[in-house]
């Protein structure tokens, strides 16, 4: 009898436990533990075409701006509302390269003599109607203490206005013995804050820049805040493309159950640095959608929030982490 009382008072302690809190129940030894199944409104409002333009850029900057111009204005004529280009756009890849085409984005708007490719990219969104990840450029940044430069993204809206500024957060320094050796932190200096951009039609976006991808945090981070993709202009090589570009990318779609899109420049084997190329885009459950080769292509997928609700319906991973065990990284600077 004693057993069946016991038995009874622990469901029903339970039960109004759950009622105080209803999204978590630690398990202390054994006793019943609830989680309320969170209900969460869609985080893509509705369907929406995304474009990764793979783009070869030479030692021209008006030649790369024109050229890329002519492929969003191809992107957007195909139906996409969202077109990525890729890292260092407008320029060589490459830290001899960075400050001879740096721009000043500070203040904004910079004036058009300072920044044309501000210009040029405010001008592709709003002549084609579209939200446009504009890929990365150089950055100049001068204070009375001397010149510091950044890797940039820039995002933009249909009307042609900035909505948001990434600077690449993780510096791309690596040494693979006799395969390659780049140190980004000789010349640029890194951003400090995870960028979430609203696009207002379709719901949140997080961008970030290459080698960011490589840092499950700063992803988390941005799914946490209810991103619907997470879109990395990057410029892989020739060593670290075959072995983790695609693996990446479905490592972070997976991990946060989410869109992820890659844009890099095409391959370009007599410039100095080696684009890896494989522009692709990636769905919640890691299912590589499109995928480019390496010479220049646009590649578009159309996201669909359903595959985000179904990914985590099947598979509740929201409902499941256990901030009693771990921190919540999702404390993060944010910004736009």
């Amino acid at each position: 009898m004693r057993s069946a009382t016991w038995r009874t008072l622990r469901v029903l302690t339970s039960s109004v436990l759950a009622r105080s809190d209803p999204h978590q129940l630690i398990r202390p030894h054994g006793v019943l533990s609830l989680r309320k199944m969170a209900t969460h409104t869609p985080l893509l409002k509705q369907p929406v075409k995304l474009a990764c333009i793979q783009l070869a850029s030479g030692t021209d900057k008006a030649a790369n701006l024109a050229h890329a111009a002519d492929n969003v204005r191809e992107a957007a004529a195909s139906g996409a509302k969202i077109v990525v280009l890729p890292e260092c756009f407008n320029s060589p890849y490459g830290c001899d390269y960075f400050p001879s085409y740096a721009e000043p984005l500070q203040p904004s708007p910079p004036s058009a003599a300072d920044s044309p490719s501000f210009h040029a990219l405010a001008g592709m969104a709003r002549d084609n109607g579209v939200y446009l990840v504009g890929g990365s450029i150089p950055e100049l940044l001068s204070t009375e203490s001397g010149k510091t430069y950044f890797n940039t993204s820039l995002t933009f809206s249909p009307a042609g206005e900035l909505l948001a500024t990434h600077r690449k957060v993780h510096l791309f320094d690596i040494d693979i013995p006799g395969k390659i050796k780049f140190k980004e932190s000789d010349v640029l200096s890194p951003g400090d804050k995870v960028t979430v951009v609203d696009l207002t039609e379709y719901g949140r976006i997080a961008v970030a820049i290459c080698y960011d991808i490589r840092f499950p945090e700063l992803a988390m981070i941005a799914a946490r805040k209810g991103c619907f993709a997470l879109i990395y202009p990057g410029a892989f090589n020739m060593t670290t493309g075959p072995m983790h570009w695609r693996l990446l990318g479905q490592a972070r779609a997976v991990d946060n159950q989410v869109f992820v899109a890659m844009c890099s420049p095409a391959r370009d084997m007599g410039a100095s640095y080696h684009a890896w190329g494989h522009s692709l885009v990636v769905d919640p459950m890691a299912q590589v959608l499109v995928e480019a080769e390496d010479s220049e292509t646009i590649v578009s997928a159309d996201l669909d929030g359903a595959r985000i609700e179904e990914a985590r319906k099947g598979i509740p991973l929201r409902d499941q982490r256990r901030f009693d065990v771990y921190p919540d990284v999702s404390v993060g600077k944010v910004g736009s």
